[in-house]
């Protein structure tokens, strides 16, 4: 079965999740969330000798109201299964070394399928366990 380079896990009209597998090589510049997503993934494409200028980025204030998360399989096998907000199971995911997810406002669950190394970015400062809600 052929995986989808770029697939957006849903519930309904509702985005859960984005996952890009390993393979996707976009040959130009390609952003694939939404301008006004909190989390922006980009792919940026430069030819050889190419530069961006240096600069600092402004200061702009912004509010959060949930964590999304980023996450690449960096070694390993992981299976991911979300959750809508109503904590229904809507789908699973067996996810490889080189592939990304983007977990957005949904609940979610990880199993490790092989020893697993996993690089995570997502919005700090980190609050401790206490921002999670187990169910």
């Amino acid at each position: 079965m052929n995986k989808p380079q770029i697939e957006w896990i849903k519930d309904q009209d509702s985005s859960l999740a984005l996952i890009v597998r390993a393979d996707f090589d976009p040959p130009q510049t390609t952003f694939i969330t939404p301008p006004e997503y909190v989390k922006q993934i980009g792919f940026i494409v430069y030819p050889s000798g190419a530069e961006i200028p240096r600069h600092f980025h402004k200061l702009s204030k912004r509010s959060l109201q949930t964590t999304p998360e980023c996450l690449i399989v960096k070694k390993g096998k992981v299976e991911i299964t979300f959750y809508n907000l109503n904590r229904q199971e809507v789908c699973r995911r067996i996810l490889y070394q080189g592939d990304l997810v983007l977990v957005l406002n949904c609940g979610h669950q990880f199993k490790f399928l092989e020893d697993t190394v996993l690089l995570e970015v997502k919005q700090g400062p980190y609050a401790g366990p206490c921002e999670k809600e187990l169910f």
